[in-house]
């Protein structure tokens, strides 16, 4: 928990001064899905890029 903390700090403190709660929120959403993907990766749980054309053409009909 103490490193999820520090995370949230070091992305809070990179703001600038005026940055405001949706900024600073979006921020900490952006930095979670970035890490989220990386540990997806790290994983395996990937899709190749012809697969994801190929669920992207299954969506749009």
């Amino acid at each position: 928990m103490a490193i999820v903390k520090e995370k949230m700090k070091e992305v809070i403190e990179s703001q600038p001064d005026d940055a405001t709660y949706e900024e600073i929120l979006r921020e900490l959403t952006f930095e979670r899905m970035v890490e989220r993907g990386l540990e997806d990766s790290r994983k395996h749980r990937v899709v190749s890029n012809e697969e994801m054309k190929h669920r992207i053409r299954a969506w749009q009909r």
